[in-house]
């Protein structure tokens, strides 16, 4: 198996978005499997400010120079804050994808959605059986 970064206080979608509670709000962002196998982030679409979301709609896309994505809302909410600096910078994703490369914050979240999701020792069992 690869190295990948999976960091422990992190739950994660099967679609290898992120979720980390940010005291007020949640960040959401794209894992470093996802932003390993995507290559080289070219560009970042995300949504309005103020967008409700449910959990496993698409939020927006992000483009490499390998492919296209589709993001996908690992859990339900109003969109409270985008991170503007990848609409200048998309490669910020693949600099520090669990810091600086977060893609939207989401707030008023149902927390029980967060159970539903997989902690990190899960996740990367998950990742794992895909990289065999």
């Amino acid at each position: 198996m690869a190295d990948y970064e999976i960091p422990g206080d992190l739950r994660f979608s099967r679609e290898d978005e992120w979720v980390r509670d940010d005291g007020e709000q949640f960040l959401v962002g794209i894992s470093d499997y996802a932003q390993q196998q995507l290559g080289d982030i070219v560009f970042v679409e995300l949504p309005e400010v103020g967008t409700s979301l449910a959990r496993g709609d698409s939020f927006g896309v992000i483009e490499s120079v390998k492919a296209v994505s589709e993001l996908y809302a690992p859990i339900s909410g109003k969109l409270v804050a985008i991170n503007g600096d990848l609409e200048e910078r998309p490669e910020i994703v693949n600099e520090n994808c669990y810091v600086d490369g977060w893609l939207i914050a989401i707030g008023d979240v149902d927390p029980s959605e967060i159970e539903m999701l997989l902690d990190a020792d899960a996740y990367r069992r998950y990742v794992a059986d895909r990289d065999e």
